[in-house]
């Protein structure tokens, strides 16, 4: 026993003689591939090193805008025979790829220990099985879409009816090199996009490796283009004006740059962000499991993982025991060479990222935290940084709000449920979490309340191809794997095809405000109508004056006064947020089935107002088309009360001893600025999926025909919608959208108006990188139940979080 208990692991390093030759076989120079085949040549170069030993491993050329132009032309040639093929044919090249994976599995595997500096134990078990898994799963969705035709894809699926946005530019960090590629890059050939996609500059290899492996299974020229280079190849992407779509992972910060940069642009844009992940522990936990789960959880890959659990919440009353438990694990964990399989944790990627967390270590402890490090030896070569425990941290300290990305654990304790939760979502992120529990009742409960794309039952850092990852709030929007991350490289076929509209309504024409007639009332319009018809806005429930103090006249297609709008400004539009948010967290978390009721409810007491209400919109549509909206309004509410409890998640069945479930929540406090033409139609078109389900929203109707506003509000009044659900400011829509897109706290905000609106909405959502859907100033045929309504508005209103949850002993 005590020879057992005093055994020490015998190095055991990994032979990298094979990558040493494959590298030296290409002069350790890397260019670029583009259109099938490898660049020679290129005026700026950066270096690739090994991070555990200063080692350079190869020059990489310096991709420039002329690199990712012709990139770019070679994808968009390449993207009408991509398509041509069939889907059978298109998922025969992902087999392949998933097969070739395989086949150079331990080459890939030491490659990326060498350019990453993380275990080998990791990339050889992990890594590389995974990218092999996405491209096994992705090439079973080529196969299901079926082929690409004008009306979209013809398999069997949801998707039948949805196509390839086209050209994707794609992003990705240093962490998971060749595993975000694959994140990126099989769902979007799968789904019959082309692809230009730019590594991390501090490791291309296994992408450029990866490109060989394109060429030995024939892939055809342009459909994959790899363009190396730092930030300013990036932006060269992004900006390019014939990429369809861009897809990025990286940091919270540049994320905010690529909302900018596309924002005045039809991109179609995802964002997998920055984390600062809660790793709850119970008091009723398996402490031992927990350790075991910490150190999956923050000393996996070094800490060099967005969604690592990075802060520790711990029950007040296991909080020593707990703490006594991960500093006696920590003392066993070692440190050293990524190629020994016997290490646990490898080499930081870079000097600079070594400075950063060193850095926010010593501001921890400026702070007040306490810094405990094992006294486990470190090699004096390279760039290694000892795994660290900070406890006696606060809540609002640097290092518990700032993502560290390095091996460094902040524990706080909470002594309830409800504080754990509070704590746990006290965050501007929102990518992941851990809850440990034997109650499952407790688990779950808290699971659910967890603002985070993806929560671990009893478990950490669990990925697969079938289950999508992504994240709320600051860590981005969109998903990766499963079928959610497949949307993210589709759209409905007939979106293209329509025209752009001509532009909004001029404001200043239709609105009169105080700063142009110092009455604030036209004269002719009191003189026309006798008494007051001034239309309030709808806020909590109430109808509110506007806090402007003024109105305008609202004219009928012939010009004549009908009644006066009030002007709405961005006070009614914060009493309009804190409304909807305070309506959010209840109306979200009434039943489906509670929801429809009162939706069924609300035609019902429409119905009998028929020949008023048509009445009111002939005013601007002319009695034809009233009264075909206002029928065509009726059935809309009708199919939205039906898919409120038909619109589900799923239970996902990974290749483990695991079922994750994707449960479809609401976004929470929704903008809405409707359009112009089908006033009634398209307003209600737009708040109808978002209230079904269960979010809260501040819709701005059109300004011509915002006195439709009172018909809605005396229906909402007498149908049990709650307060501050459904809320109505009339206005200037470019000045109320503004606001609604700056306000920190709305989660989402839906513009369907022209494209100037569309591109202010993008670049108002930067602060808290809200979500944003625009119609990019296209048509929108309201009336056409297939492209006014159903599944498409219903996924903008919903974002989908995965409970991952272990099973059997």
């Amino acid at each position: 026993m005590e020879k057992f208990q005093s055994m020490e692991y015998g190095p055991a390093p990994e032979d990298a003689s094979g990558v040493m030759q494959w590298l030296d076989a290409h002069g350790r120079w890397f260019g670029h591939y583009i259109d099938g085949a490898f660049t020679k040549s290129s005026a700026a170069k950066f270096e690739s090193k090994n991070p555990a030993t200063g080692e350079l491993l190869a020059s990489i050329a310096q991709g420039e805008a002329a690199d990712v132009d012709r990139a770019v032309k070679a994808a968009r040639a390449a993207l009408p025979a991509w398509q041509a093929l069939t889907g059978h044919q298109r998922a025969r090249y992902l087999y392949a790829f998933a097969r070739q994976v395989q086949k150079h599995a331990r080459k890939l595997a030491v490659l990326e220990t060498l350019d990453n500096g993380k275990s080998i134990r990791e990339t050889r078990d992990i890594d590389i099985p995974l990218v092999a898994r996405h491209f096994y799963y992705h090439a079973g969705w080529a196969q299901l879409l079926g082929d690409v035709t004008d009306n979209g894809y013809t398999g069997d699926t949801d998707l039948k009816g949805y196509a390839p946005v086209g050209v994707v530019g794609q992003i990705i960090p240093w962490n998971f090199p060749l595993l975000m590629f694959a994140w990126k890059v099989a769902p979007a050939l799968a789904t019959g996009n082309t692809v230009v996609i730019k590594p991390a500059e501090f490791t291309p290899l296994t992408a450029m490796l990866f490109a060989e492996i394109a060429d030995e299974i024939g892939l055809p020229k342009g459909v994959l283009n790899v363009v190396n280079g730092d930030g300013a190849t990036g932006a060269a992407i992004v900006g390019h004006p014939d990429v369809d779509k861009i897809a990025f992972t990286g940091s919270t910060e540049v994320g905010r740059i690529i909302r900018k940069a596309t924002a005045n642009t039809t991109k179609k844009l995802s964002l997998e962000l920055g984390g600062k992940s809660p790793f709850i522990v119970f008091d009723d936990a398996d402490l031992d499991s927990a350790v075991e789960g910490l150190v999956d959880g923050i000393w996996f890959n070094q800490g060099q993982v967005c969604c690592a659990g990075s802060r520790l919440l711990v029950q007040e009353s296991v909080a020593e025991r707990l703490y006594d438990k991960i500093r006696a694990r920590m003392e066993t964990l070692r440190i050293g060479s990524p190629l020994d399989k016997a290490i646990d944790i490898g080499a930081i990627v870079d000097q600079v990222q070594h400075d950063r967390i060193t850095k926010l270590v010593a501001m921890g402890v400026a702070e007040g935290a306490t810094c405990w490090q094992p006294e486990i030896a470190v090699p004096t070569k390279g760039l290694f940084f000892k795994p660290t425990l900070l406890t006696n941290v606060h809540p609002s300290s640097t290092v518990a709000q700032e993502e560290i990305f390095g091996p460094v654990l902040a524990a706080m304790t909470f002594r309830t449920p409800a504080e754990a939760v509070e704590l746990a979502n006290n965050t501007a992120y929102g990518l992941a979490a851990c809850v440990w529990s034997e109650n499952v009742n407790v688990a779950l409960d808290v699971a659910a309340q967890m603002k985070a794309g993806v929560v671990w039952v009893n478990a950490t850092n669990v990925f697969d191809a079938a289950v999508g990852f992504g994240g709320y709030r600051e860590s981005g929007y969109g998903r990766e794997g499963g079928v959610e991350g497949l949307y993210e490289y589709l759209e409905p076929a007939w979106v293209k095809s329509e025209p752009k509209m001509f532009a909004s309504i001029d404001e200043k024409q239709v609105l009169r405000s105080a700063q142009d007639d110092n009455s604030g009332v036209d004269d002719h319009i009191e003189g026309a109508l006798g008494i007051d018809r001034t239309v309030k806005n709808y806020i909590n429930g109430k109808q509110a004056r506007p806090d402007s103090g003024y109105s305008y006249a609202v004219h009928d297609r012939n010009g004549k006064v009908v009644g006066e709008a009030p002007v709405g400004s961005r006070k009614d539009i914060r009493n309009a947020v804190e409304a909807a948010r305070a309506a959010s967290a209840k109306w979200g978390k009434t039943t489906a089935h509670g929801r429809a009721q009162i939706l069924y409810y609300l035609a019902e007491n429409l119905l009998p107002r028929r020949g008023e209400i048509v009445a009111h919109l002939a005013d601007f549509v002319g009695p034809e088309q009233a009264a075909v909206e206002f029928d065509a309004t009726i059935e809309r509410i009708f199919s939205y009360a039906a898919w409120t409890d038909k619109y589900e998640g799923t239970v996902h069945n990974p290749p483990f001893r695991m079922v994750s479930v994707a449960m479809k929540e609401a976004i929470g406090t929704v903008g809405i600025l409707a359009p112009d033409d089908a006033p009634l139609l398209g307003l209600m078109s737009l708040i109808l999926p978002a209230i079904a389900m269960g979010n809260a929203v501040i819709a701005v109707p059109s300004e011509r025909c915002a006195t439709l506003m009172s018909d809605l509000y005396q229906a909402l009044d007498t149908s049990d919608v709650p307060a501050g659900v459904v809320n109505l400011v009339a206005g200037k829509a470019s000045e109320l959208g503004k606001t609604l897109a700056e306000h920190d706290d709305v989660d989402a905000v839906w513009c369907f108006r022209d494209e100037t609106a569309s591109s202010m909405v993008k670049l108002g959502s930067i602060g808290n990188l809200k979500q944003t859907w625009t119609n990019e100033g296209r048509v929108i045929d309201w009336f056409d139940p297939a492209r006014g309504e159903g599944r498409w508005f219903l996924r903008h209103a919903t974002q989908v979080k995965n409970i991952w949850v272990p099973y059997g002993e």
